[in-house]
């Protein structure tokens, strides 16, 4: 038996050396963290966008010592305009984040969407072997179980969506809510990370479809799909280690000793989903509260660029700096800024020493799937505080941290107040809860159950 993994982004990015040869490199994400051990295990397939170097098709990996072959499909500018950058990220993105208002439901967008779907489901099909399984994952996916289903009646399908799953009403204004949840009602388990996703989903069958619905299933043509909430972890002792290492203690060191102040930290992709002008905001009217606080206290906020092609994400991006510019220039006094802004990807190692170097970490989406640097955070610090939005999906999961509403930042504010002054006492037992939980369902963990779970063991 082997696994067949679909997903848009691909595991390993292709890598020119100095030489001319090739190297092909992690690429960076939990997706990639957990499926990549799981089908080096089972041997396989995993299919995938080739976003660079489309001319090669398929490889075998990893490099060193091959267990899977990743088949690459090439996309035409005018399917990452319409299929990618169009229908996934500008209709079922801001939708699925309850930002209705953003999303443009265009039929272009919506065809591509399709003929994309089905070239992926046909790599799959040609994959398949009896026996295999396949697991499919995401919004830029969803009709794929349906199409591989007609295909492959007797397979074993599984399909996981990783961002919110909306409210029925919410969901209901996309034009092709039937087709979509058609689409992933091939699958006989599907995954969300939380309850409120799954009964979200199950309400939108009975609404949409008028399916039949049961405690965790789908009743719909003829066949019983599985609806289950399994947040995805992190490399948890990974993480711990790296942050205990000596390397990320100097440069956490360094860090403090820069700043000379306590740390509040922000790390997002700059998206508008996850609330930075709202913090920056809350931060201004902490400040505006709290005037002793000036001159102790440093927001350092790395915004890592994503989707600089699309304008909404331009335009949030001269937001964010406007801001950051307004909030220093109205605060900043001897050789104090009350904000760092960092706009770029930063390494892991890098990462991990703003997470141990922080006093508090400020994790406040206006709505998140999951959000994986809260869980990165818990498991790095050795006495911060975790600030939450109640808006992500981890929230469920992480009730000892300090639970927020990004939308008020005069809370938020009240809020940072009592993380900075939290006894120390009370931030170790947190933390070590926190923990603990992360420990009973870490990343390797969920890929493995549910691999378990769609085989039937």
């Amino acid at each position: 038996m082997g696994l067949i993994v679909v997903s848009n982004r691909e595991p390993y990015a292709p890598r020119r050396n100095e030489d001319g040869t090739l190297t092909w490199v992690p690429s960076i994400g939990g997706l990639t963290a957990a499926l990549d051990p799981a089908l080096q295990q089972a041997g396989g397939t995993w299919i995938a966008w080739g976003e660079e170097r489309a001319d090669i098709r398929a490889v075998d990996l990893p490099q060193e010592e091959p267990r899977y072959r990743l088949e690459r499909l090439r996309l035409s500018e005018a399917e990452v305009r319409d299929f990618y950058h169009g229908f996934s990220n500008r209709a079922l993105w801001p939708m699925s984040h309850y930002f209705i208002e953003r999303a443009k439901y265009q039929g272009s967008g919506w065809r591509a969407y399709v003929n994309v779907n089905r070239r992926f489901a046909e790599a799959a099909v040609r994959s398949y072997r009896e026996g295999d399984l396949i697991w499919v994952h995401d919004y830029q996916l969803a009709l794929v179980p349906r199409l591989i289903r007609e295909a492959l009646p007797e397979a074993r399908i599984g399909f996981f969506w990783h961002i919110p799953w909306p409210s029925s009403e919410v969901f209901r204004t996309l034009p092709w809510d039937r087709e979509v949840l058609d689409g992933i009602l091939g699958a006989d388990l599907i995954g969300m990370h939380t309850p409120e996703y799954v009964g979200h989903f199950l309400s939108a069958c009975r609404r949409a479809l008028n399916a039949e619905t049961g405690e965790g299933e789908v009743r719909w043509k003829d066949r019983v799909s599985r609806v289950v909430d399994r947040p995805i972890g992190i490399e948890v002792e990974t993480f711990e280690q790296l942050a205990a290492s000596p390397e990320v203690e100097e440069a956490a060191d360094r860090l403090r000793r820069t700043l000379q102040t306590q740390i509040l930290l922000g790390v997002d992709r700059l998206d508008y989903t996850k609330g930075i002008p709202e913090r920056l905001e809350a931060f201004d009217t902490f400040l505006d509260r709290h005037p002793e606080a000036r001159g102790r206290v440093t927001l350092v906020q790395i915004a890592v660029p994503s989707r600089e092609r699309v304008e909404s994400y331009r335009q949030l991006r001269t937001q964010v700096e406007g801001l950051v510019g307004r909030i220093n220039g109205k605060h900043t006094e001897g050789g104090w800024a009350p904000i760092q802004y960092i706009y770029r990807g930063v390494g892991r190692e890098e990462l991990v020493a703003h997470y141990r170097a922080a006093d508090v970490m400020l994790v406040t989406p206006l709505r998140d799937g999951l959000n994986l640097v809260a869980k990165e955070f818990t498991a790095c610090s050795a006495d911060g505080v975790l600030v939450l939005s109640r808006f992500a999906g981890a929230a469920d999961e992480l009730p000892e941290a300090v639970q927020v509403n990004p939308y008020s930042p005069e809370r938020v504010a009240d809020h940072l107040l009592g993380a900075l002054n939290m006894p120390l006492e009370e931030k170790k037992a947190r933390l070590e809860r926190l923990r603990a939980r992360l420990h009973e369902s870490d990343l390797h963990a969920w890929a493995n159950g549910f691999v378990r779970e769609l085989a039937g063991e």
